[in-house]
């Protein structure tokens, strides 16, 4: 790399690289277009990415990102409290929001169990879920882990260890598998998610 380029050029197609999704040539283009825009486009972009990374947080009560100390949906009059839906990440919670459908509020555990990865229960924000659901306000817990063995194994620890003795009265259900064997929410198209919303199952 750095026989081919001038080492800042290649220290950024380097950085660019490191980015999910971002091959070699992905991020030879972004830094060839980052090269061709103006100095203030530039800065922009850059004192944006540091103002995401000093202001962004977890939402104290869902988990979700935000730059306040609770995020807009958890503060929504609107949302309907007695139903509360468990995503892996922010960006499943804005797929299920593109829906319009989910009126409900949300947690978001921040990941998903993973033994090969070293990724355990106690890493996960499940013990800020069992608070919850003692709380006593929750009725239905859905659970839209993404139909994966990590998704899966995260949604059967959830209903057999956490709601069952958090809250042994809620109904926990799951996301019904219109949606792709081993497929991700946030890839997943509006409709299917509306239907596997609609039709989801409980977990007994």
């Amino acid at each position: 790399m750095a026989l081919t380029y001038a080492r800042p050029l290649a220290r950024l197609v380097s950085e660019l690289e490191k980015l999910p999704g971002v091959g070699p040539k992905s991020a030879q283009r972004l830094a060839m277009y980052v090269l061709r825009i103006s100095d203030d486009e530039a800065s922009s972009l850059a004192d944006a990415i540091l103002t995401v990374k000093r202001t962004i947080h977890a939402c104290r009560v869902c988990g979700n990102y935000t730059d306040m100390d609770v995020c807009d949906i958890c503060t929504n009059p609107r949302r309907d409290p007695t139903v509360l839906c468990v995503v892996a990440d922010p960006k499943d919670l804005i797929a299920m929001e593109k829906t319009n459908e989910f009126r409900g509020l949300y947690h978001v555990l921040q990941g998903v169990i993973s033994p090969m990865d070293g990724i355990g229960p106690e890493k996960l924000r499940i013990k800020e879920l069992e608070a919850r659901l003692r709380d006593g306000d929750v009725h239905e817990l859905i659970i839209a882990t993404n139909p994966t063995v990590e998704g899966d194994a995260t949604a059967a620890y959830i209903a057999q260890h956490v709601a069952r003795g958090a809250a042994p009265d809620v109904k926990v259900t799951r996301l019904a598998h219109g949606m792709p064997i081993g497929g991700d929410l946030d890839y997943t198209d509006q409709a299917t998610l509306i239907s596997a919303l609609e039709w989801r199952r409980e977990i007994k």
